[in-house]
């Protein structure tokens, strides 16, 4: 595979924000994101600079990561939120324990099928437990299978929690989570 996997600079903010755009023109968008194109589309500069800087190589918050293609453009995206045991999560709901949270799965359709999802994961899960992650979570859609059926290949399992989205009252989203050591799926390492 010739393709770049590292984190986002700090400086990269219009890839970032570019990347965003298309996951957001994507079909099963509607499940997989909490915001809509034109929501993303509408926001300031300002928002895609402080995104872009707090996710960062370096940061210490969230890292976001991206598969860069042998001609440079960003394909594929992950990003890991940093929670801290004692704190409550994006949907106000308590946090257990030290924890990664992906968000923001998105390779682009034409670059699907070639383990970049699994690259991107596999890095993504490094960085939570090289920071002394006790686990690494995430939500999906209940509806969203494909997801769902890749995340269980990569070593997420269903946890019980069911978090209901404010303004959609039968739109359900499920966590999934992995311990340390139970979720590499390239096979490198």
């Amino acid at each position: 595979m010739n393709y770049v996997i590292r984190s986002v600079r700090a400086d990269e903010w219009r890839a970032v924000r570019a990347l965003r755009l298309a996951a957001l023109r994507d079909p099963v968008a509607h499940l997989a994101f909490l915001e809509t194109y034109e929501e993303a589309e509408a926001k300031p500069d300002s928002f895609w600079k402080e995104r872009t800087a707090g996710a960062a190589e370096g940061s210490e918050g969230a890292q976001q990561i991206i598969a860069e293609g042998p001609d440079g453009e960003w394909v594929g995206t992950l990003t890991v939120l940093w929670e801290e045991a004692g704190t409550a999560d994006w949907a106000g709901l308590p946090v257990e324990r030290r924890q990664g949270h992906v968000v923001g799965v998105f390779v682009r359709p034409e670059s699907r099928g070639i383990g970049l999802t699994e690259v991107l994961f596999d890095a993504g899960l490094e960085w939570a437990w090289a920071r002394g992650a006790e686990r690494v979570r995430l939500i999906v859609h209940e509806d969203n299978g494909r997801a769902q059926a890749f995340y269980r290949r990569a070593g997420f399992v269903p946890s019980g929690v069911v978090v209901q989205l404010a303004g959609d009252p039968d739109a359900r989203e499920l966590e999934f989570v992995v311990e340390p050591g139970q979720g590499e799926v390239s096979g490198r390492g």
